[in-house]
């Protein structure tokens, strides 16, 4: 009975007179013998691939929606910052707006002269850098929206309701109104459109007869 040395590995049987280059090639058919046939893929790593690929996927579309509400939230944040700086410039110019008034009739009455011209001038030009419009015009149809009536009338030169007197005109900021136009406004005459149309009716119709009967008769 034949005892192993323990810490020596056995080797190919070589023959004697082998030369050195058999032998080393017998030793490395060896060591390929006791290696993994093939090159089998690594399935572990790929599936960690996987995953890293799908967290990747999700923390992507975790950045992308929070751009989308950190642009909506700045879109927010600056309407309401307009809206809040209109109703702040609106309630200071609607306590503004009966000394606007009284330049204005000042005006009207050559009554805006000396120092009084200078500081109605320099109070326009502030209030019209707040953003303040006046608006309202005589001749311009007349708009329950921006406009309020006042005094009504007809007339017989207008086709539809006109503002024919600026009371107080009107004053908004941006689009909101501060103040609509107060105004005189008048009507078509009632029964001017029929009366005339009437009437036209009434020339073609003597027009026509006269033609039938050859002309007018001549008295």
């Amino acid at each position: 009975m034949t005892e192993e040395t323990p810490g020596f590995d056995e080797k190919p049987d070589v023959p004697s007179d082998a030369a050195p280059e058999d032998a080393a090639q017998a030793e490395s058919a060896d060591k390929a013998g006791s290696a993994p046939a093939g090159d089998v893929p690594d399935v572990a790593l790929q599936a960690q691939l996987d995953q890293v690929r799908t967290a990747l996927n999700e923390r992507t579309a975790d950045l992308q929606r929070l751009q989308a509400e950190y642009q909506n939230y700045r879109r927010r944040v600056e309407r309401d910052r307009i809206t809040v700086k209109e109703i702040a410039a609106a309630n200071l110019l609607s306590e503004l707006l009966p000394t606007l008034d009284d330049v204005g009739r000042a005006r009207e009455h050559g009554e805006l002269v000396g120092g009084f011209k200078s500081v109605a001038e320099s109070l326009e030009t502030v209030v019209a850098k707040l953003g303040l419009q006046q608006f309202g015009k005589e001749g311009e149809p007349f708009d329950p929206t921006i406009h309020e009536a006042l005094m009504h009338s007809y007339a017989p030169d207008v086709t539809e309701t006109t503002c024919v007197a600026i009371l107080q005109p009107g004053y908004r900021i941006g689009e909101r109104t501060i103040r609509p136009a107060r105004v005189a406004v008048a009507e078509p005459q009632p029964g001017a459109q029929g009366t005339k149309s009437g009437s036209d009716d009434d020339s073609k119709g003597a027009k026509a007869s006269d033609e039938e009967s050859g002309g007018p008769e001549e008295g």
